[in-house]
């Protein structure tokens, strides 16, 4: 029988047990900051959250502010994919709304007004290229960067920046910011390697890359370039500053290519 029955805990193994289960007794900074000279302030505080919480209209303040930035993020992504999907449809019958455009001129202007739309959709469509593949590579840059500090979050800057980036003449230096603040979070020294090496990369965006893929751009004066993105940013938001450039290359070029050539031709005065 004394086989077959276990044997009885040793006192020694039963208090090894005891020191093992999770004790309910608070730790002692919790217990000086609640039974010590700080009592006054830890009751003041609890006496505060329950009056907080207790006010219907605090609670309704804080459903309220979530549910905006619910509705905001989904209005977005729904924006998002409308202009995703409008843009297809116009790059699959570009030619056919061309076409239509045209036929609104009379008939002896509708070869120049043809080259005319042609050559701004040409030098539209180069600049929004170009603009994209800078926002490909700094996207990666970002990336292969952040990743190599072993920040936790590479993927959702390289995701910021990509969008980021193809605002004009500022994008980089508002992901710098942005990036450089959030490695501050986790490590100064990761934000310091990472604001000098980012500082470097802008450099060689802006004097070898740029001139290198926006070459067959519509030369825009950079005052042009930052009062339009300004504009464009204050009225449509984000999506304003991303299609102030393109509007404003293609007036320019109705510009230099239909409004001052008649002006010139104009050596007499009109009666």
């Amino acid at each position: 029988m004394d086989a077959i029955l276990p044997a009885r805990p040793s006192r020694e193994s039963h208090a090894i047990l005891e020191s093992t289960k999770p004790s309910a007794v608070p730790s002692a900074w919790f217990q000086a900051f609640t039974q010590g000279p700080m009592q006054g302030l830890y009751t003041n505080m609890v006496a505060q959250v329950q009056a907080w919480m207790s006010n219907p209209e605090n609670l309704m303040a804080v459903g309220g502010g979530a549910l905006a930035v619910g509705a905001g993020l989904i209005n977005a992504i729904s924006s998002t994919m409308i202009i995703l999907v409008l843009t297809l449809y116009f790059l699959a019958s570009l030619d056919q709304i061309k076409g239509a455009l045209v036929r609104f001129a009379p008939a002896y202007n509708r070869t120049g007004l043809a080259s005319l739309v042609d050559e701004i959709t040409d030098s539209v469509g180069a600049y929004v290229s170009g603009e994209v593949t800078l926002a490909v590579l700094n996207a990666a840059f970002t990336f292969i960067l952040l990743s190599l500090l072993q920040m936790p979050f590479a993927p959702l800057m390289a995701f910021i920046a990509l969008f980021v980036t193809l605002i004009p003449m500022i994008g980089s230096v508002l992901m710098w910011i942005i990036a450089g603040v959030f490695t501050l979070f986790t490590s100064w020294w990761a934000a310091l390697i990472f604001a000098v090496v980012y500082f470097a990369y802008m450099q060689l965006e802006a004097y070898v890359i740029t001139p290198r893929i926006m070459s067959k751009q519509v030369d825009v004066p950079g005052p042009l370039v930052l009062i339009g993105a300004m504009a464009g940013g204050l009225l449509l938001g984000l999506l304003g500053a991303l299609v102030a450039v393109p509007v404003t290359a293609s007036l320019l070029l109705i510009l230099n290519r239909v409004t001052l050539p008649r002006q010139d031709a104009k050596l007499q005065p009109d009666l």
